[in-house]
């Protein structure tokens, strides 16, 4: 694995908690989320450094409602507290609550209350979560906290809640191409005269390449941890000892400044060739040409616009070619953008769909990467090591063994809510039970994303060091993701058979005869079969 490198953040220790000040007829309790670490956010654009306080919390039931990687705990308690000692720099009165304080109730209602005893003030002004569950929070807020509570839209986003609910009232299928076109022209990325540059909207066709044999990866920067971090991990390795993870090669950016450093590092030596390679995947090499932005976007150290126009400057100024800028901005105003969008108009229901019945239990192996199939036991193990896995190995690896494979979407949507450091439900959820496991039903794909063998072998070295063959399609040296992406068409026949994007691969199945069609649904049985969900075997996995 190539070594990060990079120079550490450098910031002092966090903010103690301050004394009371006096009180305002208009002072406010300005309580920040975790994930909405940015001086812009909505609920800090008014803030007034002379009368209000600023609330941040850590608590112990938003670092075990799922089982969250080691890393990303760290990460957002690392970043809080350096976010925490900015604030109190400009002059902000700030009240930290660390994990083990004493008197910590380990919830965000707890601590809000607590605060509301300490410090007199007449409302309390939050920014919108990003998950419905803290959404709910707030609602009760409003009905059971002494003061008014102010919920206010959350402006790191490109596209307003409102606004996709209003695109999407009325229509069943929520296509991200209709929805990307719209948010072009609205933004005006990568437009001249109202019309898209190089004349086309998408230009996915060029980025689906291979890495040529002996291809050269660039070298990635990383940020070394200094003190405050160096006590975050040390806090996550002591409180959270049996979470899915190791803490080793923490190396995020946890400040705004290492954010920024991060995104021009991607934009100035990844993005111009990301492009072309942003589907390929190679052992042992876990980034690639990808951005590694994620955990700070998706935590309010960087803003989506930013990054888009950060790119499309790039490629205005010629560094970067268009198909390579358009990919990546695909990426963030396209599905993000649209994934979050989602997400809020059909919550909560859309968590409950299962449109192929898909309820096998996920096998141990996701979280031990004990396996025979190289890809997965690939995927796993840098997941474990780095918190991240970039969108192909997350869609056609890890995802696609999924679907094929028939697991509960909800034991799946949970397992990739804990184990990735940028995973947040609004973008976790819609990714994996709708693009993922297509358990929507074609709310947001078309089809399923479902495919043998032969796609990761073109897309991957990964073949080459397993212990199944890619080349055999039945038999118990086969590779596995051939006959269970032909057990699954046959499963799903009476689903997928009248699908238009699937007719294909079932005029294939359609030419093969019973004798075959049993052999394909005997190996997929015998390895199936195989699957544990826990080490011992029994029923009861959970992360280690």
């Amino acid at each position: 694995m190539r070594r990060l490198t990079g120079a550490a953040s450098g910031r002092g220790s966090v903010a103690s908690r301050p004394t009371r000040k006096k009180a305002s007829h208009d002072r406010a309790l300005r309580l920040i989320l975790g994930d909405q670490l940015n001086r812009r956010v909505s609920s800090l654009t008014d803030l007034d450094t002379d009368a209000d306080v600023v609330l941040l919390v850590e608590v112990r039931d938003e670092a075990t409602y799922v089982r969250h990687h080691k890393q990303k705990i760290a990460f957002l308690f690392a970043a809080m507290r350096h976010f925490a000692e900015e604030l109190k720099q400009e002059g902000a009165e700030v009240d930290y609550i660390r994990l083990t304080d004493e008197g910590n109730t380990g919830s965000f209602t707890g601590e809000l209350e607590r605060a509301l005893t300490r410090h007199a003030v007449s409302r309390v002004v939050v920014t919108e979560p990003g998950e419905w569950r803290v959404w709910q929070m707030m609602q009760d807020w409003r009905d059971t906290l002494p003061v008014p509570v102010e919920i206010r839209p959350d402006n790191r986003f490109l596209c307003p809640r409102e606004d996709f609910a209003k695109w999407a009232e009325g229509r069943h299928h929520l296509r991200m191409e209709t929805f990307y076109r719209g948010m072009r022209k609205r933004t005006g990325l990568l437009m001249e005269k109202g019309e898209p540059l190089g004349g086309r909207w998408n230009f996915d066709a060029e980025n689906r390449k291979k890495l040529p044999k002996g291809h050269r990866l660039p070298d990635r920067i990383g940020f070394q941890p200094d003190s405050v971090t160096r006590e975050a991990i040390s806090l996550v390795e002591r409180e959270f000892p049996d979470h899915f993870g190791d803490l080793a090669a923490f190396q995020w950016p946890v400040t705004r400044r290492d954010a920024l450093a991060s995104l021009r590092h991607f934009i100035e030596e990844c993005l111009p060739t990301f492009g072309d390679y942003q589907d390929a995947m190679k052992g042992d090499e876990p980034f690639l040409y990808h951005a590694l932005i994620s955990p700070a976007l998706n935590a309010g150290l960087l803003t989506a616009e930013e990054v888009c126009r950060a790119a499309e400057r790039a490629h205005r100024e010629e560094a970067v070619p268009l198909h390579c800028a358009e990919g990546f901005i695909r990426q963030i105003l396209g599905w993000r953008e649209y994934v979050r969008g989602l997400y809020w108009a059909r919550m909560p229901e859309y968590r409950e769909t299962n449109a192929l019945d898909a309820g096998r239990p996920l096998p141990w192996f996701y979280w031990s990467g004990e396996t025979e199939l190289h890809c997965i036991r690939q995927v796993v193990d840098q997941t474990r090591a780095h918190a991240y896995a970039h969108h192909i190995q997350r869609l056609m690896v890890t995802g696609n063994f999924a679907l094929i494979a028939g697991l509960d979407p909800a034991q799946v949507e949970e397992w990739y809510l804990v184990v990735f450091a940028d995973a947040y439900e609004w973008v976790e959820l819609p990714n994996v039970h709708g693009m993922v496991l297509w358990a929507d039903g074609g709310v947001m794909g078309s089809k399923p994303y479902a495919a043998s063998g032969a796609y990761i072998d073109r897309m991957s070295d990964y073949c080459r060091g397993c212990s199944y063959d890619v080349k055999i399609k039945n038999g118990p040296k086969a590779c596995p993701f051939n006959y269970l992406y032909w057990n699954f068409l046959i499963e799903n026949e009476d689903r997928l058979a009248d699908n238009q994007r699937m007719a294909m691969p079932y005029r294939t199945l359609s030419k093969m005869d019973e004798a075959r069609r049993k052999e394909i649904q005997a190996d997929a049985a015998r390895f199936l079969a195989s699957l544990t969900t826990d080490h011992r075997g029994d029923q009861a996995a959970k992360p280690r």
